[in-house]
């Protein structure tokens, strides 16, 4: 923010260095490690605003979760009062659920939000129902759905930029929502009809790392976008609330998170090694822990090792415990190597059956 005074004739401009971001325009934003859950930047996080299509990333994991995606169903009639963007389907024509979430989910079509919701929920109503529940299974605690498209001159949902970077991290981890997503260009037909369907995020063509994410625009909520970039292995998200510039704030984000942080591997499952004098068994780590580090804070990061267990009468004899200036950021658990006993070729059954 930049503000004129005048003394004695002379014009001072005073930069606000004060201010959360001169390049982030977004009424709230915020950046999440996809990986950890870990905010790496965030802005007015909290506050409950309008989301606009980004609704649908709720819709589609709704409809993924609970449906066979290469159903066909059948149009309904419920098509005919969806306006704003759609994918221009009609009642009675027949396409497959997958089909209808890419034209959901590239295209941000409400009347395919609508036809999901009727053939996964019985009803819109319903339906919605299965939205609020799944929100609230993911930790969504400030979000409200009301209908699957995000329209909201009569009915409106809420959320908030950290609930919504919760949704993105969910979904992320679904690999039939990444591949939607993360589609250009999609080509599908129906008795009588060809569609092509470019996606509307921009920025999964303008901007190189980009994975994927959803757009959505109305008067009442602005403009929104939740989008997902990857670069040396580290994943992250971004969700953008209200925000006239949502391709620029996202690629300045991103770009200058990916400089700061960088993925580390602070435990390595492969080279876990103990003093045989605090644990005489055999022991082994299932999982390797990567976290989002800055450099000045790789030296902060400590790990304790906590034998639960020392006789080895559980699988999980301990665990390791990984933190961040004094706040634990991770927990690894140890393992018990069993001694299983070999097989016996049939060979050496039958020379055991003479020998007793």
């Amino acid at each position: 923010m930049v503000k004129k005074i005048i003394i004695g004739g002379i014009i001072f401009l005073l930069i606000n260095f004060f201010s959360v971001n001169a390049l982030d325009t977004a009424h709230s934003s915020i950046v999440m490690d996809l990986d950890t859950g870990k905010v790496l930047y965030k802005n007015d996080i909290n506050s409950k605003r309008l989301i606009a299509s980004i609704t649908k990333i709720l819709t589609a994991m709704v409809t993924i979760e609970n449906s066979d995606i290469n159903k066909e169903i059948t149009v309904g009639e419920e098509v005919l009062k969806m306006y704003g963007t759609n994918i221009y389907i009609e009642v009675g024509e027949k396409m497959t659920i997958k089909d209808l979430l890419y034209g959901l989910l590239l295209r941000s079509g409400n009347d395919a939000s609508v036809v999901l919701a009727k053939a996964v929920g019985k009803s819109e109503e319903n339906f919605v129902k299965m939205m609020n529940a799944k929100a609230k299974e993911i930790g969504m605690k400030s979000s409200t759905f009301q209908n699957p498209h995000g329209l909201d001159e009569e009915t409106k949902n809420y959320s908030t930029a950290y609930d919504m970077a919760l949704l993105s991290r969910y979904a992320y981890q679904n690999s039939t929502y990444r591949t939607i997503v993360g589609t250009s260009k999609y080509e599908t037909q129906t008795e009588g009809k060809s569609y092509l369907w470019y996606n509307r995020n921009k920025l999964l063509t303008s901007y190189q790392y980009c994975t994927g994410g959803k757009n959505g625009y109305t008067p009442s909520a602005g403009k929104t976008l939740v989008s997902t970039a990857t670069k040396n292995k580290l994943n992250l998200t971004i969700v953008t609330l209200d925000d006239p510039n949502i391709y620029e704030t996202h690629k300045y984000l991103y770009d200058l998170m990916f400089e700061k942080y960088k993925r580390y591997k602070i435990v390595d499952k492969n080279n876990f090694k103990i003093d045989k004098n605090f644990y005489e068994g055999e022991i082994y780590l299932k999982d390797s822990f990567y976290y989002p580090l800055k450099e000045n804070e790789i030296d902060k990061v400590k790990t304790l090792v906590k034998i639960i267990d020392k006789k080895g009468n559980n699988n999980i004899v301990g665990k390791i415990v990984i933190s961040l200036e004094k706040e634990v950021i991770g927990e690894v658990n140890i393992y018990k190597k069993e001694n299983k006993k070999k097989k016996q070729s049939l060979l050496q059954k039958i020379k055991e059956l003479f020998i007793r």
